[in-house]
Order: C-alpha cells, then structure tokens, then sequence
C-alpha cells in the first residue's frame, strides 16, 4: 500500500509517519508534503497512491483546495483539530478523520476502515459543505457595538446586550440589568444572519433577538405559543412566534 501525508507541522509530519510505521513496516510512504502547491505539483505527476491523511488548515491555505486544482479521486482520511461539529460534518459526507493528537488505536482503526469500505471520494465527499461548515465553525462573530448616546459614541459589547428590537427602520440594543437603550446602525436581518453568535441570540419573531442569558421564564402563550420573562426591561411583550417554537425550543437544548 502506498500512503501520501499532506500535513504542515513537521512533528505532526513524523509522528504520523511513526504510528503508520508502527500499524504496518510494509505500507510505502510515497510523499509527505506541506502545502498545496507541493501537492497538487505531486499528483500533476506520475503518481499512484492508494490512500492520503490530509490535514485541513496548510501553509498557504486549505487542503480542499487540493481536490479542486488537482482533479483527484482517492480514499482521503483526514487529520484535524476541529470539535465535534465539523466532525459531524466528515461522518455525514463518508469521509473518515483522525482528531489530533493522533493516538496509534485511531489510526488502526481509520486504516481498517478503509481496507473494509475501500471508500472512494467520487460521489460520497460533498466538500463545497464541509468547507461550507468548517467556515461557519471558524466564524467571528461581532464582539462591540457602536451605539449613540446623545451627542456621544459608546461602545457595548455583544455580552451586554439583553434584547435587539427593531422601532420602524430603526434598530436598538437594550442592555441587561440596566435595560438602557441605544441606537445600532445594523437591520435585524443582518445581526440574525451573520453578526450575532446564534449559540447566545435567537431572533424569536420579525421584531427582536433575545440573549439566551436574559431568560428567566419561559410560559405556554395563546395561539401554540411562547412568552418570555428577562432579566431587562422589556419594550412589549415578548413572544414567540408560533412559526419559531419548535426551532427555539431545540435552541434551548442544543
């Protein structure tokens, strides 16, 4: 069997060799390389590999990119230090992986695996998703807040804010505890889309988000829905719409 190593920390590089080494003497390493450009340069060649360990995150990118400028179709098992949502992800798409630090029990059993399934990337591996998942993984959400305060500008940060309700066009930030309001200069839409972490906020109808740390009641509502108590002044009443009990109540349980 002849095995590739793509993988750019140079004691990840040996460690693997050792454990594979150690698995079987007999297994071939045919290339261990850092980067992508260094990859796909092996694979434009004349090369016969029959299984590969990708690490994701390279030097000079990710190891996606491989597939895509290369054009190729071999078992992939890969290396990671991604938590369990990204790990979801490689188990949906048939795709084995190894979670760093890599112990010789985890490496025995993807490479026995592989002998059994002899999985094959072509028509299994959706990696648009899984570079689609691991970017929402890695996201930054917004940390501070620009808000007005008379003639002034001040700053609260994301952790301070108990409820995001929309006036009309216009947007505030009520602060917990306190329940001070201000003026944000973002829409609804685009805090609940991608500004906001949705661990912490969820928009529980078209006119607020609430932080899951405000809450301190929840209670069965008329209509199959649910109304909240927080820990901060509430503008109006704050309810679930019926539309989004079901995906709140998963929020609260995640």
């Amino acid at each position: 069997m002849k095995v590739l190593i793509v993988e750019d920390e140079a004691l990840a590089r040996e460690r693997l060799s050792e454990l594979i080494d150690q698995y079987d003497d007999k297994i071939e390493i045919a290339g261990s390389f850092d980067s992508i450009e260094d990859t796909v340069n092996f694979f434009n060649g004349d090369s016969e590999i029959d299984l590969a360990f990708f690490d994701i995150q390279l030097s000079d990118g990710n190891s996606f990119e491989i597939f895509q400028k290369a054009g190729i179709d071999l078992p992939v098992i890969f290396t990671t230090a991604f938590d369990d949502f990204a790990i979801r992800a490689f188990k949906v798409n048939s795709v084995d992986y190894l979670l760093k630090p890599i112990s010789f029990e985890d490496l025995s059993c993807a490479i026995e695996k592989y002998k059994k399934q002899s999985m094959k990337i072509t028509g299994q591996i959706d990696v648009e998703s899984i570079k689609s998942l691991i970017a929402v993984q890695s996201r930054q959400y917004k940390k501070r807040f620009l808000v007005k305060f008379g003639d002034h500008l001040q700053y609260k940060n994301a952790t301070e804010a108990g409820i995001f309700y929309a006036d009309g066009k216009i947007v505030y930030i009520v602060t917990r505890k306190i329940g001070r309001k201000y003026i944000i200069d973002h829409t609804l839409d685009e805090l609940d889309s991608h500004l906001l972490d949705p661990d912490y906020f969820f928009r529980i109808n078209r006119k607020a988000i609430i932080n899951i740390d405000t809450i301190v009641d929840v209670k069965s509502y008329f209509n199959s829905r649910l109304k909240l108590t927080l820990d901060t002044t509430n503008p109006f009443e704050l309810i679930v719409s019926r539309d989004k009990v079901s995906a709140f109540k998963r929020w609260l349980n995640q």
